[in-house]
């Protein structure tokens, strides 16, 4: 294995003998875009509802809750989506709160909040830190919507 590494690292360190530069540049942006394009749109998908609610934790607690809200059915029939109110829409922002949120994914791995009685003791917690970050950002993902 440690030769591998060696003879591996030795082909990278030197000049390239079988492609041209414009063919490793022509390469290595068409690599950028598909990783840019892949990358994009595994964060979209992780903001769909469907993702959401695709641990029972979400679906069984707070989704079930979310159903009887202005915010899942109204007479205008606009209905938010968790990523609405979660996830900021520029990307940036977008970025820091998808690098918060994967902090949160302990909770599934851990199972800190598998269970009702669970979910139901770290609640209060859960909540101040979104109250914490709505504060924070002046409450920038209901200006999304809302004037």
């Amino acid at each position: 294995m440690l030769n591998f590494i060696k003879r591996y690292w030795a082909v990278i360190r030197r000049p390239s003998v079988h492609f041209s530069l414009g063919f490793l540049t022509i390469g290595g942006f068409i690599g950028g875009i598909l990783f840019w394009g892949a990358f994009n749109t595994a964060m979209e998908l992780t903001n769909t509802e469907k993702f959401c609610t695709g641990c029972h934790e979400m679906r069984d607690n707070v989704f079930a809750e979310l159903k009887s809200t202005i915010h899942y059915t109204n007479r205008s029939g606009v209905r938010a989506v968790c990523s609405d109110c979660h996830v900021p829409h520029n990307w940036t922002d977008k970025m820091a709160r998808k690098m918060q949120a994967s902090k949160e994914v302990w909770g599934k791995i851990f199972g800190t909040i598998a269970t009702p009685e669970k979910f139901q003791a770290k609640r209060l917690e859960l909540a101040q830190h979104e109250w914490a970050r709505l504060k924070a950002n002046d409450s920038l993902e209901c200006r999304n919507c809302h004037n």
